[in-house]
């Protein structure tokens, strides 16, 4: 094989053996202190790897104050799934807290400890009840509290510390978010209780109820105070890192997340870019714009968006696990729950994220037992193609800049979101890079979409960039100072955030002249370059990537899908691949819950093309070397 010289990035020494939470196939189940053998049966019979159970000790305000029975039931749980060679990870609540039939009790967290709970920047306290949110019973006292309450974090982190004794896989932290998600608290920019408030003003001088203009990105003290809010999050769960890791090095920490890369993240502060630096993996319940969430309803366009969204987390991820908690199908007439499962499963695994099934809009069950059990078999007969390192070949860089999306969103994401699409349909090699991952970036070109906002160390590393022969293409209003104009080229016009209008209006949308002249910039099809070439549908997502020093793609079909009625993706003919291969290699092919077979192609020089007579659902594939 040929592949050695191509590569942009160089492929490891040696490949590790990647921990457990890159290989989960996940099940989740109600834990309590009768239970944990019948769970444990329950996962082996049906595929899962990596038992998430429910016993919230931190959540509850009852086990908050004497976890003790919660506990014992922990620990017979990670017993027993160790003997069975399984592992399991237990749900906590992040900053939120319930009192079980508050109006009868005397005692509940807001009653007892009222300077606890986040408070909007007019006093009224963060307290919820029945009908609030789904989850809450009638009854119940639901509150949120300030992670900046010194006694509240100093009992949290006891709880950690005991949880993690328990010989626990790991901790599951759900939603550690500021309250600015439940309906009336959307532009609070909470919290303004006292305790965040000080924080703030010992760190910065300012009184964020009088020295803010709220919303206003404009405003340098309101910039301040969204960068605080996020870094307080983000120290928050490295905390419960270390607290955890104090007692039990090995132990996993993954907090559930709603919000993606879009800008519900500045607003409930948990940045997953930021988290993933100080977490051991993340599970992304992700969501984004307005609608119902589900995979039996999205639009083609909407499928190709979590696509960009997917594949910007395992760049945030920089080798850690991204799983990705997201639903089906939840009761459509018009759309075989099986069939939703499987699109949805095929989505995840081509962007390189772990598969987590469930029933609804609940974490735990599923829409139908024995898909996902088939599901679960096939992923792990083939994880180590799946989740084995991709190394990048020959990428085109997109740039995906922190502040740009904190500060400027409306700019920054149509263009972001579009450029990913725009390379995705052309079948491009992309690699996303980021602020931390920007001075190791070897590819031929870097594409800026529309960053307004850039440091010094950014500045420096782009020059790095050029000075290496990297060429750097922005595109609309972006800011880059004094970065040197040889090996730059402009796109005043930003075709990412024209193709993205585009597709809203006409997912089949042909190129512009503008968006063609960026793909020749950064990628010119010719073999000559070291592409690895893909000629394939529109809306077939194909990728490609080095993985065990193997050429492999990844494909996922979204043709034919319409919401709500149409779950069966439209067959593909004669899709066609060239990489730099010998005359002896061959292609070997493996359809979504299918079995491998192999294809020969035809030579010309040191490439070889292999055409794939039909892609159904999705696939994966490599080159192998003949014998």
């Amino acid at each position: 094989m040929l592949l050695a010289g191509c590569l942009a990035a160089s492929i490891p020494d040696d490949e590790k053996q990647r921990d457990w939470t890159h290989f989960v196939t996940i099940g989740a189940y109600g834990l309590s202190s009768h239970n944990a053998a019948t769970i444990v049966r329950n996962a082996q019979a049906s595929g899962v790897y990596g038992i998430e159970v429910d016993n919230d000790i931190p959540g509850r305000y009852e086990s908050f104050v004497d976890p003790t029975e919660k506990l014992a039931a922990i620990h017979e749980l990670a017993n027993l799934a160790h003997r069975a060679g399984n592992k399991a990870f237990v749900y906590i609540a992040g900053t939120e807290c319930i009192t079980a039939n508050a109006a009868q009790s005397p005692h509940s967290l807001a009653k007892d400890h009222p300077d606890w709970l986040q408070r909007k920047i007019t006093g009224e306290a963060a307290i919820f009840s029945g009908g609030d949110a789904f989850w809450i019973r009638a009854g119940d006292e639901d509150v949120w509290v300030s992670p900046l309450a010194p006694e509240w974090r100093k009992i949290y982190m006891q709880r950690v510390r005991q949880i993690a004794a328990t010989g626990i896989d790991g901790i599951y932290v759900d939603i550690p978010y500021w309250m600015t998600h439940f309906t009336g608290w959307e532009d609070t920019w909470a919290s303004f209780d006292d305790y965040t408030v000080a924080a703030f003003r010992a760190e910065t001088g300012l009184d964020a109820k009088r020295d803010l203009k709220l919303g206003d990105f404009s405003d340098a003290n309101f910039r301040r105070w969204v960068e605080f809010r996020i870094r307080t999050l983000t120290d928050f769960m490295r905390d419960i890192r270390d607290a955890a890791r104090s007692v039990a090095p090995e132990i996993k920490v993954i907090p559930e997340i709603y919000p993606g890369i879009e800008e519900e993240a500045v607003r409930v502060g948990a940045d997953v870019y930021q988290m993933y630096a100080v977490v051991d993996a993340v599970a992304h319940e992700y969501e984004f714009g307005e609608g119902e969430h589900m995979a039996s309803s999205r639009t083609q366009l909407e499928w190709l968006l979590y696509q960009a969204g997917m594949l910007s987390f395992r760049a945030f991820a920089e080798g850690k696990a991204t799983w990705i908690l997201n639903y089906s199908w939840d009761g459509e007439k018009g759309v075989d729950p099986r069939e939703a499962m499987k699109n949805l499963a095929m989505s995840q695994i081509a962007a390189g994220a772990n598969f987590w099934d469930a029933k609804g809009h609940e974490m735990a069950n599923s829409n139908d037992p024995a898909t996902r059990a088939e599901i679960f078999a096939w992923i792990k007969r083939y994880q180590d193609h799946i989740y084995g390192v991709r190394v990048p070949i020959n990428p085109v860089g997109v740039y995906f800049s922190p502040a740009s999306r904190d500060f400027a969103a409306q700019d920054f994401l149509p263009s972001y979101r579009g450029i990913l699409l725009l390379l995705m349909r052309s079948h491009r090699e992309l690699q996303i890079v980021t602020p931390r991952t920007l001075g190791s970036f070897h590819g031929r070109a870097l594409i800026l979409p529309n960053v307004s906002s850039i440091d010094d160390a950014e500045k420096t590393s782009l020059s790095k960039y050029q000075m290496a022969g990297g060429k750097i293409v922005v595109t609309g209003g972006n800011s880059l100072g004094s970065i040197g104009q040889e090996q730059l080229v402009r796109f005043p016009d930003c075709p990412g955030k024209n193709f993205m209008s585009d597709l809203q209006k006409d997912i089949h949308s042909d190129l512009n002249e503008n968006e063609r002249a960026l793909l020749e910039a950064v990628s010119p099809p010719d073999l000559e370059t070291g592409n690895v070439t893909i000629d394939a549908p529109p809306l077939v997502v194909a990728y490609s990537a080095s993985v065990h020093h193997q050429i492999h793609f990844y494909f996922s079909n979204f043709e034919g899908l319409i919401p709500r009625a149409a779950a069966t993706p439209t067959p593909q003919l004669n899709i066609r691949i060239t990489a730099p291969a010998d005359a002896d290699d061959t292609l070997h092919f493996v359809p979504f819950l299918g079995s491998e077979t192999v294809i020969a192609g035809s030579q010309q020089g040191k490439w070889r093309t292999f055409q794939i007579p039909k892609l159904e659902r999705g696939a994966i594939a490599w080159v192998e070397a003949g014998k």
